[in-house]
């Protein structure tokens, strides 16, 4: 197996969330803290719906750490949102391990966010500068795949052809 299309997942994205506003939702952070996402409006938002029982969250958290540390200085960014009943402490104490450097905020489960549903985790939804949610995903996402999508979008943006959105590992 050596082609694959784009991790197809990221491409099939939940479909019923695209153009959603992502302003005015907000969520405590680990300190309690209400906190928007619309403070990251100007950045491609990568928000990311995991738990800590969840091992393919586990899995991905490598490449979400990746790609927060490669681009936090230049215009994409990563927000974890835990989506579990914990205690703030249990939170922090996983967070801290796992040494996790972007924003953790809180979340109790819900059937659907102001994002759109998250039916299983984990789930990433993609935001564009303006704020409008323009993708979303549920299973594991890649730096690579996320990069890559990004680049294509900013492609369509700059009105270029989008880039093959085909490759293969080797």
């Amino acid at each position: 197996m050596k082609k694959y299309i784009f991790n197809l997942i990221l491409i099939s994205l939940l479909s019923v969330s695209l153009q959603v506003q992502a302003i005015d939702y907000e969520l405590p952070d680990m300190n309690g803290q209400m906190q928007s996402l619309d403070q990251y409006k100007g950045k491609w938002l990568i928000v990311n719906y995991w738990a800590t029982w969840c091992s393919t969250c586990i899995k991905e958290l490598p490449d979400l750490i990746s790609l927060y540390n490669d681009n936090k200085d230049k215009d994409i960014t990563v927000v974890g949102i835990n989506f579990e009943s914990i205690t703030l402490k249990k939170l922090k104490n996983f967070v801290e391990k796992a040494s996790i450097p972007f924003d953790v905020l809180h979340s109790e489960p819900v059937k659907d966010t102001p994002l759109g549903p998250v039916p299983a985790l984990p789930t990433t939804y993609i935001i564009n500068p303006d704020g409008k949610v323009v993708a979303g995903e549920i299973g594991i996402v890649t730096k690579k795949n996320i990069e890559h999508y990004i680049a294509q979008k900013k492609e369509v943006i700059r009105g270029k052809q989008p880039i093959n959105i085909s490759h293969s590992d080797e």
